[in-house]
């Protein structure tokens, strides 16, 4: 059974529910399954070990914030050495191929979590009402622990990219 947590998003002052567990820094990563968007093969937590990680977390890449949330990401991996970062939504893989063509993001992995909504269930972040993930950044060490955890209220507003990319670069010096 799935935790369930009312108004714990909005969308446009719209209140939604979230499926799944509200996660906090210092949490295990949780398992999921979901596919990689190049190869269509399926992706699991257990290929994410050993390195630092972002999951960014969008609804849909084919909205405003959500594709400048990628962009962003996209932007600092210039700045960031042995870190992995992910792009984590509902979009069909073949949508996250098409949308990277277009835009040129090419060094950040996209993940399509639309099969079973596994990741969504398992990080806290699947919008029961529209079946779309909310947006929200997750931070991982190399452990597998969790070391950033934003979820962001308003889905349609950006994250704190900075927060976010002090705790990166925190975790990357072995902090």
């Amino acid at each position: 059974m799935s935790t369930e947590r009312s108004n714990a998003v909005t969308l446009r002052g719209n209140a939604f529910t979230l499926v799944g567990p509200e996660l906090q820094v210092g949490d295990p990563a949780p398992e999921f399954t979901i596919v990689q968007s190049k190869s269509m093969s399926p992706f699991s937590s257990s290929d994410l070990e050993g390195k630092v990680r972002v999951l960014s977390v969008v609804p849909s890449l084919d909205t405003p914030v959500c594709d400048a949330q990628t962009r962003r990401f996209q932007k600092e991996t210039e700045n960031l050495e042995d870190v992995c970062i992910y792009t984590i939504s509902m979009d069909l893989p073949f949508a996250q191929t098409r949308w990277c063509s277009a835009v040129g993001v090419d060094k950040i992995q996209m993940l399509s979590d639309h099969r079973d909504a596994s990741f969504g269930r398992a990080y806290g972040t699947l919008i029961k009402e529209l079946r779309l993930q909310c947006r929200a950044l997750f931070v991982l060490d190399q452990e597998n622990r969790l070391r950033h955890v934003e979820y962001v209220r308003e889905v349609a507003d950006h994250p704190d990219y900075e927060k976010a990319l002090d705790a990166i670069r925190e975790v990357a010096r072995g902090g």
